[in-house]
């Protein structure tokens, strides 16, 4: 029983743990100019964990009479029935509940107002698969939204520095998920979910390789901004080389091919992270 909830909140898969956690560490790190104090970064970080199961929960319930007709999803919990849909409601409950009683306890009030919205929007991203174009981009938003928390938390504010690592944040989770949905697109097109990789069509690996190239632009920006010098404009061009690999991968629209490179954008967070840490500590 405890393994089907483990499963239910992909305890077992942490990518998109990992995804949610890098952009909400450079928010950090740069809101505080550097390494956060050890409890706002073990909230920050719970929050993300907490959130994404939540997210994981609330997915499967809405996508319970999809997910037996996809070969990656016919084994979940839900369409097994080791777990009940009524279950994955409460744990989906249980969960956001934690995640906002440590924004209680341990954060400011306008941080906390923040976490609302986060919040709501992370949850309702699987009702937006029905009838938005581009739910990756709703995915998005609500993957962005430790950024601007960290901003507020620091310094109560959310200045252009934070809104354009929004704005970098949702083309790299745009891109990513896009590639993601590349390895469902034929489950997709007969049950009739929608997806950017649907929308976008034959322009599909042109888009994404134009959100990476925006993305990490907007990365030099606010590296030039921040005058986080060379250690982090070299995390950058790290970055690119991964992108690259990124690219060969997804090219030819092979599905195993393309879950790889999705994976592999969790080396893309870290590098990035990484260098900005470095160039922080070394100021």
């Amino acid at each position: 029983m405890l393994q089907d909830y483990l499963r239910l909140i992909r305890f077992d898969k942490p990518i998109g743990t990992l995804l949610l956690l890098w952009p909400t560490w450079w928010g950090l790190w740069l809101a505080y100019h550097g390494l956060p104090s050890l409890t706002i970064l073990i909230v920050f970080s719970l929050g993300v964990f907490l959130t994404r199961a939540a997210g994981c929960a609330i997915n499967d319930y809405a996508d319970a009479g999809f997910d037996g007709l996809v070969e990656r999803t016919k084994n979940r919990p839900l369409v097994t029935g080791a777990i009940s849909k009524k279950a994955a409601l409460l744990t989906t409950a249980v969960l956001s509940m934690l995640a906002f009683a440590l924004a209680i306890v341990f954060l400011s009030l306008n941080t906390l107002l923040w976490s609302i919205p986060a919040l709501i929007i992370y949850l309702s991203y699987p009702c937006f698969k029905r009838f938005f174009a581009i739910p990756q981009l709703y995915l998005g938003i609500a993957f962005s939204f430790g950024i601007p928390m960290a901003f507020v938390e620091a310094r109560g504010a959310v200045p252009l520095t934070a809104v354009l690592l929004f704005a970098a944040n949702l083309l790299w989770v745009l891109a990513y998920d896009t590639i993601y949905a590349l390895v469902d697109i034929d489950d997709d097109r007969k049950i009739g979910i929608k997806t950017s990789a649907l929308t976008f069509g034959k322009a599909v690996i042109t888009i994404i390789m134009l959100c990476y190239t925006v993305f990490l632009a907007l990365l030099l920006i606010i590296g030039y901004r921040e005058q986080l010098g060379w250690i982090f404009d070299c995390g950058c061009f790290l970055a690119l080389l991964l992108i690259i690999y990124v690219y060969f991968q997804i090219r030819q629209q092979q599905r195993m091919r393309c879950f790889h490179a999705f994976l592999f954008n969790n080396h893309i967070g870290w590098v990035l992270w990484l260098g900005l840490a470095l160039s922080l500590w070394l100021q």
